[in-house]
């Protein structure tokens, strides 16, 4: 068993530095966004950027990359794991470190953010996403933290049991989550666009993804089995 946790940590770091250097690369690909969209600097709120034809153009490059992005993260997670209890825990972790390593490198970079309280545009698909950093970060990592308890679990052959209340409770809180940014990300050319990021709405869907986690990690575990 000592011999498969260390297979597992070994793996796991391997994912974590793909995740960094995949970060990077966001990051880097963010700086030259704002180069063409924010010459004057990058501040809310902003400017409408996709009224040309080439404007929109770009954006719809963008809205193709990130699809592209989310593609490479599954492939990456379903080739790290061997489960698919194991492949949704490489997605997380892949999916967290990225995004919290963004910000890194975009501090090494740009110097920026500021603060953890400093907004961003956080997505575009369906429409744009923005709220204060520091709540995508929040996500992030507790993806992680979960994740990484379901590849110990599995490691020792104890699997989550997963419920379909559980599913429906993390669909739920995901769904909140989305909401919340997209309201701050629909009003973001408006002067009072602060006014649109509802936080409470955001902890109650953290707080229900939380919620369901330590459920499911409380769960007595079941046999080895096909997750």
């Amino acid at each position: 068993m000592r011999s498969e946790t260390g297979r597992m940590l070994k793996k796991l770091l391997i994912a974590v530095v793909f995740s960094m250097a995949f970060g990077y690369i966001e990051s880097a690909v963010v700086v030259y966004l704002r180069a063409l969209f924010h010459p004057n600097g990058f501040s809310f709120p902003m400017q409408v950027f996709d009224a040309t034809p080439e404007g929109k153009r770009l954006v719809l490059t963008e809205v193709g990359r990130e699809a592209a992005t989310l593609v490479l993260i599954f492939t990456a997670a379903w080739l790290f794991g061997n489960s698919l209890q194991e492949r949704i825990a490489y997605f997380l972790i892949i999916f967290a470190v990225w995004d919290i390593f963004y910000y890194v490198w975009l501090k090494v970079l740009l110097d920026w953010p500021a603060s953890l309280l400093e907004w961003d545009i956080l997505f575009l698909i369906p429409v744009g996403w923005a709220s204060p950093v520091l709540y995508p970060v929040l996500v992030s990592v507790a993806m992680f933290a979960f994740a990484v308890a379901i590849l110990h679990r599995c490691t020792h052959g104890r699997p989550l049991v997963v419920t379909p209340a559980d599913w429906l409770g993390w669909l739920v809180s995901l769904l909140v989550i989305v909401v919340s940014f997209c309201l701050g990300g629909t009003h973001i050319t408006e002067p009072n666009y602060t006014q649109y990021f509802h936080w409470p709405l955001f902890a109650a869907g953290f707080a229900l993804g939380i919620a369901f986690c330590a459920k499911s990690l409380r769960t007595p575990a079941r046999a080895l089995g096909p997750a």
